[in-house]
């Protein structure tokens, strides 16, 4: 049987624009015939690795998701003191082991940049570069599926690519199936952008001259978000190359991310850096559930307390759920800023013991 991890998480949000459109606005869905505002599951997944808890707790286990292999390996041959010639064919010929690189520019020489962003790991970083030291001391090398498989890992110590799975469209076989799931945020009830109009004065100008140095708008919004996301914590473990310390190890960072971390559009505008206000996490081998429809119907704005109407209305779709179709969960850990109730240090160790305990070795 497969163990879920589930993360159910209310955070509220300052006027802001974490995440924006291609109008620069924030991003909107509608939601029971409302308008909410949303961040979408890439851009949280991008703030989760790079949070602290991800780039500090797990450290030399996180991967890098680019275009730039080949553009890194050449600049650093050259460092190194390699002729700039040979360089660039070493990283032409280590970068196509990612992805298709672009065709040169009419007239100019090709660069070791690739067609399409490819998550690479630490330890394909690694063997990247003794390659290409490899080819530097003339050694020849296999031909196209021996040569990858020199570089490319289906399992190893990246966390981020293991939890948010990765597409080598040239070679699906080292392709990596998602063992997280993040849903998009949406507030629990109804909100709209709303537009700022600004002005910039200019410090040199003199006395007599009246007026801006310069005008601008800009959308913002605010309001309390609910966030799905759910984990296969036996995908999660064998993405890892079967190591349950680490993946238990990721899942305490990512439980920690959840509750922190933001997506940092106009950050600097808004200085927006919310903590969320409640987390129910749940884990068990039953078939996983979201708890979006407990926000169909939006939660009141009339409401006295809309964060605690939003965490009243969360709690009552679980309870309706689970007398319906059966218990979702073996075990539960809620931490409720409201109330005092629980931590984030007891939801991450929760999260964490997810992951069975490796078996002591015989004595």
């Amino acid at each position: 049987m497969t163990t879920f991890l589930q993360f159910h998480v209310l955070t509220t949000y300052p006027p802001s624009n974490p995440n924006r459109d291609d109008q620069g606005r924030p991003k909107q869905a509608m939601l029971g015939g409302e308008l909410r505002l949303r961040l979408s599951s890439q851009s949280l997944k991008r703030a989760l690795r790079e949070s602290p808890e991800f780039q500090k707790g797990l450290a030399g286990h996180i991967g890098t998701r680019t275009k730039r292999l080949g553009t890194e390996l050449e600049a650093e041959l050259a460092g190194q003191g390699v002729d700039s010639a040979r360089a660039r064919d070493v990283a032409l010929e280590v970068a196509g082991i990612f992805s298709t690189l672009e065709a040169p520019a009419k007239g100019k020489a090709q660069e070791a940049l690739a067609t399409t962003l490819a998550f690479v790991s630490p330890e394909e970083w690694r063997l990247a570069r003794e390659l290409a030291a490899r080819r530097l001391a003339g050694e020849a090398l296999p031909k196209e599926k021996d040569l990858k498989k020199l570089v490319l890992r289906k399992a190893d110590g990246a966390v981020d690519i293991a939890m948010f799975g990765r597409m080598l469209a040239s070679d699906p076989e080292y392709n990596r199936e998602a063992a997280v799931q993040v849903g998009h945020a949406i507030t629990t009830h109804r909100a709209i952008a709303e537009d700022d109009w600004y002005a910039a004065v200019d410090d040199l100008n003199k006395r007599e001259e009246t007026g801006a140095g310069h005008l601008g708008e800009h959308g913002f919004g605010s309001g309390v978000y609910y966030l799905y996301a759910c984990v296969d914590v036996d995908l999660l473990v064998e993405n890892l190359a079967d190591d349950p310390a680490l993946a238990a190890k990721g899942l305490e960072a990512l439980a920690r991310a959840l509750a922190t971390a933001t997506p940092r559009g106009k950050q600097n505008s808004h200085a927006h850096h919310p903590r969320a206000i409640y987390v129910r996490a749940e884990r068990g081998q039953q078939q996983p559930r979201d708890l979006t429809g407990a926000f169909f119907k939006a939660v009141d704005l009339r409401s006295n307390d809309i964060e605690r109407s939003s965490i009243l209305a969360l709690d009552t779709m679980a309870g309706q759920i689970d007398h319906a179709y059966g218990k979702a969960w073996d075990a539960i850990e809620v931490m409720d800023v409201k109330t005092g109730q629980g931590t984030l240090d007891a939801v991450a160790g929760f999260a964490a013991a997810a992951v069975s305990a490796p078996e002591a070795p015989d004595a």
